[in-house]
């Protein structure tokens, strides 16, 4: 008879916020965690079954944590690729699968990916140095792309003029047409090993301009049902094309004339999805439980309007976190706190975030407004 999920030890790569939420749900299950961080005072290291300090990128590192695992998972795609590749060859079970992630850790081969498989997005071209940059047909301005390691805004800059390209990365890059988009959007779709998959409901996201992070999360999308069911139908052919298990969060543009465009992926809980611990029946977190573990997937419909703030260090402010007006927040109905355990804080630093549930949208998005005024993360 196959072990039931409680006698499962699951590995994860990674012990940031994600893996924290992530095991937060597993505790549900009584599920062993096992988590791997280079960071001795990551978030989950006080509540992992075992937690230990090491490189995430090593070989040797990572090969040896893995086998002490019966299912191996990642909270960041930044991981030794090679590792899991040898794991998978000896008999344990990698989700996302090493393939997936090998994919989406160089983001030249995920545009590729995308043009091969008919996956709208934006026009592109990959570049290995500035003089190629300089031979572009490509019209100013355009977003430049480090291809590999850039998350959270970083590696991304706009080039305007040619002048721009003088300060561009030296690295293995992509430019891409400049998209004069209406609105970010995002679909997330798990998929287990039967081959089952299910889709949240399409959000709509708002960006801190000089951090290049979402900042604000409103679900569902009062878009039209038509854009809503093609952002859907997007997810579910890339989940396919790549025959993925677990959660892929798929980032997409609404351009000013209606076009779908996809931005890029994540093969994990993603910062799209936090609104669905409370906004939606069953969590990103715990379907992702649900999918590696070849379970059934639970129901992803949203209970209420949700709306989602990150928590993002001040500017100005660094050293050992406090959150000032914090009660103030709790004082509203329908605020939920959700701090990562990260005893400093730096600018932009990714430190909690907040959602608020309210059945009246612009409710939600005032009260929404009100935390984001009130709760600061200072030093």
């Amino acid at each position: 008879m196959a072990k039931q999920i409680s006698e499962l030890k699951l590995g994860i790569l990674g012990g940031g916020q994600l893996g924290r939420m992530l095991i937060q749900e597993a505790i549900n299950y009584n599920l062993t965690t096992l988590v791997l961080d280079p960071d001795a005072d990551a978030p989950c290291k006080h509540i992992a079954n075992k937690f230990e300090c090491g490189s995430i990128t090593d070989f040797d590192t990572v090969y040896n944590f893995g086998k002490k695992a019966d299912i191996i998972t990642i909270e960041i795609e930044k991981v030794n690729i090679e590792a899991l590749e040898q794991l998978e060859k000896e008999g344990k079970q990698v989700f996302p699968q090493a393939r997936v992630i090998r994919l989406i850790q160089d983001k030249g081969i995920q545009k590729q990916f995308f043009k091969e498989n008919d996956i709208p997005t934006a026009p592109f071209q990959l570049v290995n140095s500035k003089e190629e940059m300089l031979n572009s047909a490509f019209s100013y301005p355009y977003i430049l792309k480090q291809r590999r390691d850039g998350y959270d805004g970083k590696g991304v800059m706009k080039i305007n003029t040619a002048a721009d390209v003088e300060n561009a990365f030296d690295a293995p890059s992509l430019i891409e047409e400049l998209v004069d988009f209406d609105k970010e959007i995002a679909v997330i779709v798990a998929r287990n090993a039967k081959g089952d998959m299910k889709t949240f409901p399409m959000v709509e996201m708002e960006f801190n301009a000089e951090a290049n992070l979402v900042e604000f999360l409103i679900s569902p999308s009062t878009y039209p049902e038509s854009i809503q069911e093609r952002a859907e139908k997007i997810a579910v052919d890339i989940a396919t094309a790549l025959n993925i298990t677990g959660i892929l969060a798929v980032e997409m543009f609404v351009t000013k004339n209606g076009e779908i465009l996809v931005n890029e992926l994540a093969p994990r809980p993603h910062n799209s999805g936090h609104q669905t611990i409370e906004g939606n029946y069953v969590s990103q977190f715990e379907q992702h439980l649900r999918a590696i573990f070849n379970l059934p997937l639970g129901d992803t419909r949203s209970i209420s309007n949700a709306v989602m703030i990150n928590l993002l260090g001040e500017k100005g402010h660094d050293g050992v976190a406090k959150y000032d007006g914090l009660e103030k927040i709790m004082a509203i109905d329908g605020v939920y706190v959700h701090l990562y355990g990260k005893k400093y804080t730096k600018p932009f630093r990714k430190m909690g975030h907040v959602s608020v549930v309210d059945q009246n949208r612009d409710h939600a998005i005032e009260k929404a407004r009100f935390v984001q005024q009130t709760l600061k993360v200072i030093s």
